[in-house]
């Protein structure tokens, strides 16, 4: 048995916004023919792009990754040469 991707079981948070900020929300989803939580997910995602945090396993293990100098191309220093 196999557990559902998580775009099939999204979890849930609750967010509070001022209110002329929701109705501002509300607005452009209606302008856009979209939803505000399709918005929020595309905020969220431009937000976590903007700070270079991974949105997936796959993304932070390329990261981690990249973070080692082993993994630099730069050539090795040569002392004493």
């Amino acid at each position: 048995m196999t557990l559902p991707s998580y775009k099939a079981r999204p979890r849930r948070k609750i967010i509070g916004f001022a209110p002329e900020i929701l109705q501002a929300l509300e607005m452009l989803a209606l302008d856009c023919g979209r939803s505000v939580q399709s918005l929020a997910d595309e905020a969220f995602q431009d937000l976590l792009g903007k700070y270079h945090r991974p949105t997936s396993l796959k993304d932070a293990l390329r990261e981690s990754t990249r973070r080692l100098p082993a993994n630099d191309d730069a050539p090795p220093e040569r002392h004493g040469t």
